[in-house]
């Protein structure tokens, strides 16, 4: 599931980068900090999950830790399980539960449905994506395309900064969003597109301390002081899936 490999292909995946993205709507069954932006973009407020769809996300979601209402839907409804289940479950078992991975059919009225098709409908909402409809022979699919290219742009070059310009070498002095973002970037598999623009000596540094730090005991980080608990919790649970 790993995206921290060598470049290959740059040419392709430079083309495929210019190319407009576009996110499919399905019906196939489908959080951790709150949802506040750290203060990059002045006009426009994405929940992480937001952000990661936005830069690939295909099929993993994020737990929440607070149990205080956010105000947005799939985040509250991921919360009223998580509050209304005794015993508690593990984040491994929430994530298998909420996202359908899971074989108990006593179990299946945790999982969200249409999880990438709501994100995506919230991101038109907010001006990121447009909807459009394209004919495939028998039938008609719906689509996403980013039209607001430079919030892209934005999260792509806030990642990049945060293991170059800005690297601290240290999770625990990373700005906590940005640390979730980048853990939940590389367990969606996407963090190549997102290193895919910089040079290549740029991209092999960047793609080095990303691996380094997915790749920290997740349970040695999160007792140490400060920590975020639930960041180094989800990334234990995606390294046992």
């Amino acid at each position: 599931m790993t995206t921290l490999t060598h470049r290959t292909r740059r040419t392709e995946v430079s083309k495929n980068s210019e190319k407009k993205v576009e996110i499919e709507e399905d019906t196939n069954p489908e959080r951790g900090l709150d949802n506040e932006d750290s203060g990059d973009s002045k006009d426009i407020r994405l929940t992480l999950m937001e952000e990661v769809l936005l830069l690939g996300l295909k099929d993993k979601e994020v737990l929440l830790k607070s149990d205080s209402p956010t105000g947005d839907v799939l985040l509250d409804e991921t919360l009223k399980h998580i509050k209304a289940t005794e015993p508690t479950e593990t984040v491994q078992t929430w994530i298998e539960l909420l996202t359908g991975e899971t074989w108990n059919p006593f179990k299946l009225q945790y999982q969200l449905r249409n999880v990438r098709e709501r994100i995506a409908k919230n991101l038109v909402e907010k001006g990121i994506l447009t909807t459009e409809k394209q004919n495939f022979l028998l039938f008609d699919m719906t689509t996403h395309p980013v039209t607001n290219i430079t919030e892209k742009q934005r999260l792509v070059k806030k990642l990049q900064d945060s293991v170059l310009e800005r690297w601290v070498n240290d999770p625990q002095r990373m700005d906590k969003r940005t640390l979730a973002l980048l853990v939940l970037a590389h367990s969606s598999d996407v963090l190549e597109n997102v290193f895919s623009s910089l040079t290549d000596d740029k991209y092999d540094v960047a793609m080095n301390r990303a691996k380094d730090l997915v790749e920290l005991d997740p349970e040695v980080e999160g007792t140490k002081h400060s920590a975020t608990e639930m960041i180094w919790a989800v990334l234990a649970a995606f390294n046992k899936s």
